[in-house]
């Protein structure tokens, strides 16, 4: 089958950093699903993961960690999913990735297709449906049946993939008052067409311009961009009893101590956590792509592909891999068809 791979993780402008290779077809055990791709979705993880270091893989590995496809073939635990089903889903970091013509999957970890998206558009959401789930309802303890309607939720990252999905979640199911940060107007025009009732500009004074629109303090934040550079304002800005939730690993060590006084909660949100250590509530990912998925279908949320850049192909996965590098990708960046 054709897959792109690598075996030096070299910078991006390297044409080695992904290849194109010919690998065997995988075949499905247990509960995997085998899942011809159809579409791919590339990540910030995908990225990280690429990222230049001192190390050498004995075979090609392949990456991602996005895709929509088919189902065609199934392993003998399999219960929730039958041959011919279109399926999207994220998959697991432990296990080859997406990049591939045809992909293993966990049936605990994958949804049904929203039935009103084509492939591409539906590659476009579930790793980024499943963090800023996690994030907001899982992790902050957000209501998704609109109970803490009226409280305040700060997205920091707003036009990016998580934000992107993150703000309707936020909006559409728990009734929050939502700012999000933009730092260039397509990117504040983008996060009020998915529904921001404010914009702020990230790269200024964040509790400064949450004063001057009223916001003394927020009640949630949820952190998309850059832990170490927006703790101290985060702290700051969060609500006495309020919560943070950030998805972007620290480099540094962060001043937890600033969060003492207002007894302030701040979680961490990795969405492959389930998949990565087998916890007896991964059906719960399963469950979650569905309703997003019902939600599509119903007209309450929509897809955040922001650019399809043509063929699977490892050209174009090198050219989507520079995009995200660049720091300025608006909503999900999606390949299509080998």
């Amino acid at each position: 089958m054709k897959a792109i791979g690598l075996t030096h993780y070299l910078p991006i402008s390297d044409p080695q950093a992904l290849f194109d290779v010919d690998l065997p077809k995988p075949e499905a055990a247990g509960h995997d699903l085998l899942v011809k791709i159809e579409a791919i979705a590339v990540n910030p993880v995908d990225t990280k993961v690429r990222a230049p270091k001192d190390k050498v893989e004995a075979a090609p590995r392949v990456l991602g960690w996005d895709a929509a496809g088919t189902v065609v073939a199934v392993g003998p635990d399999v219960t929730l999913f039958k041959v011919g089903d279109p399926v999207f889903y994220a998959g697991s970091i432990t296990r080859p990735g997406t990049n591939s013509e045809y992909h293993l999957v966990d049936e605990r970890i994958a949804g049904h297709k929203p039935a009103s998206l084509d492939f591409a558009h539906a590659a476009a959401l579930p790793l980024t449906a499943i963090t800023a789930w996690e994030a907001l309802f899982d992790r902050l303890g957000v209501s998704a049946k609109g109970e803490d309607a009226g409280k305040s939720v700060l997205i920091i990252g707003g036009a990016g993939g998580v934000g992107s999905i993150g703000i309707q979640l936020a909006k559409e199911l728990g009734k929050l008052t939502v700012i999000a940060t933009a730092s260039r107007p397509e990117s504040e025009a983008w996060v009020r067409k998915l529904g921001a009732d404010h914009t702020i500009d990230h790269r200024g004074d964040i509790p400064a311009q949450l004063r001057t629109l009223g916001f003394e303090n927020v009640d949630f934040i949820l952190c998309f961009n850059d832990t170490d550079r927006h703790f101290k304002a985060m702290a700051e800005a969060v609500a006495p009893q309020g919560k943070i939730c950030s998805i972007v690993e620290n480099a540094g060590p962060l001043e937890i101590g600033a969060l003492k006084s207002k007894s302030a909660t701040f979680v961490w949100e990795f969405m492959f956590t389930r998949a990565m250590y087998g916890t007896p509530d991964m059906i719960a990912q399963h469950k979650l792509l569905n309703e997003v998925a019902r939600l599509i279908d119903a007209g309450r949320l929509q897809t955040t592909l922001g650019e399809n850049l043509g063929a699977i192909n490892a050209a174009n996965l090198r050219r989507a891999h520079a995009i995200l590098e660049g720091g300025q990708t608006i909503g999900k960046l999606v390949l299509q068809g080998f």
